[in-house]
């Protein structure tokens, strides 16, 4: 394999995208990009768009410039819209759950059905998840359509249990989401971000009293999910509330959902970890 053919695999399968993604992109063959691939040479005038559809220089392709991996992703996320941003994150993230088995066996086989979809592309009602947890770590990401997500926990020194600051407050947080008219305000508020929303606006969509209200944004502000505002009006102040912007939630219903819902059809798994995991 020649030098720039190893930089063409080296940066494609970095970006997560397959020999024929690559090939459209570029308006070749797949068979030309696995000849690439093979030791061949890409033809001078295709160097160009070829450096644009990896998001690397053309220096970089035949190895002449050192590049920080996580400053080219950087610069190539700032470059994209945020739509195209964010899918192509995730293709990172599925690419660092693959790589983190440890088996060049599955790399190509495992990446290659999540990039071109295969494995949901015909299954719209199950969800699908890879699960890795090992000595050094875990790393989580559900590839369901239309909901992915990921999480990616480093090693922690000494025991999880001397990371949580406050056990009870923990317990408190739980009791929260464990409340079911505390939870149907959850899902009401979450849907309307950045915007203060009136007591009496809650309580009419939720269908609860605007005393329960009361007494639930309470719990909720003090719990760091929402944030009380007075608003002032011709009729005097108001009091409003708005969730806060790192909207703290959304991750836990994420995981929850996990637990609750039972899920058979895990796409992979590793667990090879023999250290406790709290």
């Amino acid at each position: 394999m020649s030098d720039i053919g190893e930089q063409i695999k080296k940066y494609r399968i970095e970006k997560g995208i397959t020999q024929e993604k690559l090939g459209q992109l570029i308006s070749v063959t797949t068979q030309a990009v696995s000849r690439w691939e093979r030791g061949g040479m890409p033809d001078v005038e295709i160097l160009p768009r070829l450096s644009d559809a990896l998001g690397v220089s053309i220096d970089a392709l035949f190895g002449r410039e050192e590049q920080s991996f996580e400053l080219t992703i950087a610069r190539q996320l700032c470059q994209m819209s945020r739509e195209e941003a964010y899918r192509y994150a995730f293709n990172i993230c599925w690419a660092i759950e693959i790589g983190l088995v440890g088996d060049l066996s599955v790399l190509e086989d495992i990446m290659g059905k999540f990039v071109d979809r295969s494995v949901t592309s015909m299954d719209k009602k199950n969800d699908y998840f890879a699960k890795i947890v090992q000595d050094n770590g875990m790393a989580n990401a559900r590839i369901s359509p239309g909901f992915q997500h990921f999480f990616l926990m480093v090693e922690h020194c000494g025991s999880l249990k001397d990371h949580i600051h406050d056990p009870e407050k923990l317990r408190r947080v739980f009791e929260v989401f464990a409340d079911a008219k505390l939870l149907r305000i959850i899902f009401y508020i979450y849907s309307r971000p950045n915007i203060p929303i009136s007591a009496s606006l809650i309580a009419k969509s939720t269908g609860l009293s605007p005393e329960e209200v009361d007494s639930c944004m309470k719990i909720l502000c003090s719990n760091n999910l929402a944030v009380h505002k007075i608003v002032a009006t011709v009729d005097g102040d108001m009091n409003t509330y708005i969730i806060r912007p790192e909207s703290y939630a959304v991750p836990l219903l994420c995981f929850a959902d996990e637990i609750a819902g039972n899920y058979s059809h895990p796409f992979f798994g590793n667990f090879e970890r023999s250290k406790p995991l709290i």
